[in-house]
């Protein structure tokens, strides 16, 4: 079927593109290690970025909840959406994700967590007032997809790297305009061109590992649609969700540049062009789902 070459053709490209993210760390070391001619600094350079990456990615879902202000749902208020939550989990086979509610207007959703055995899918007021029943499973079926597909685990970990990369690349930067390249000056004009090329590496290494990032997000939407259509077996459910998203205000207070690859439509409105977007546009995820 076509909707499964597309769900691994995504994969494949996700999986392509932190690799490329990984790269971007591996050419930021042998960066610093040439400007600062210091393997002590490249040393402490890793070991601070290991031990942020696994407080990062350890706690990425308490992070989130606390940072998006989601609390947990009452089963008696909220019953029917914590129901329909736990009927999705039992049908494909993971368990069931901690439910959160957004008191925020304005309708959006998303999935977080490492793996299905510790996630939590949050969704805002605006969008349970907004959606019928097919529409909110269709919605709660994407999400759920975002979990088993361990896209949760795959965006974790590359807002993680991505923020990693930009820490690097800023203390690096700081460390040479505070004179900290003072014993490369013997090494001779030609070392100087490497060091040039490397700073100007580094003031870009950020922007490039970010457009990585939405690349990814932007590929992960596409797949969870797909497969959250299958989940439920009827596609318009999304579909009709999607548009009602699109005809309504999306944004998010509480969202930011790091949890905005997450929410299902884009929480915030600073993008500049489609490059900059976390997401693809609704009218190109509808005209596929209708298409299945």
């Amino acid at each position: 079927m076509e909707i499964y070459k597309q769900i691994s053709h995504n994969q494949w490209l996700s999986t392509f593109l932190i690799f490329i993210v990984f790269g971007i760390i591996i050419a930021l070391g042998y960066i610093i290690s040439v400007i600062f001619d210091s393997l002590f600094i490249l040393i402490i350079a890793v070991v601070v970025s290991i031990i942020y990456t696994i407080i990062g990615y350890s706690f990425s879902k308490s992070i989130v909840l606390k940072s998006t202000g989601a609390k947990l749902a009452d089963p008696v208020k909220d019953a029917y959406i914590v129901n329909t939550v736990e009927g999705l989990s039992l049908s494909v086979g993971i368990p069931t994700p901690e439910v959160y509610i957004i008191e925020d207007p304005n309708p959006n959703a998303f999935a977080t967590g490492k793996d299905p055995k510790n996630s939590a899918i949050a969704v805002t007021r605006g969008l349970l007032n907004i959606m019928d029943r097919q529409e909110l499973e269709g919605v709660l079926a994407h999400e759920m997809a975002h979990i088993k597909n361990y896209d949760i685990r795959f965006m974790t970990l590359t807002a993680v790297l991505v923020g990693m990369i930009a820490i690097i690349a800023q203390i690096t930067t700081r460390m040479f305009i505070f004179g900290g390249l003072r014993g490369n000056n013997r090494q001779g004009s030609s070392n100087m061109i490497v060091i040039v090329i490397g700073l100007l590496f580094m003031i870009l290494a950020p922007i490039f590992a970010t457009l990585v990032q939405l690349a990814i997000s932007r590929k992960r939407e596409y797949l969870a649609d797909a497969s959250g259509a299958l989940m439920t077996r009827y596609p318009e459910g999304l579909a009709s969700a999607l548009e009602k998203l699109k005809n309504h205000d999306t944004k998010i207070k509480t969202a930011s540049s790091a949890t905005a690859p997450l929410f299902i439509a884009t929480p915030i409105k600073s993008q500049i062009t489609s490059l900059f977007s976390t997401h693809p546009p609704l009218e190109e995820r509808i005209k596929k789902l209708r298409g299945m």
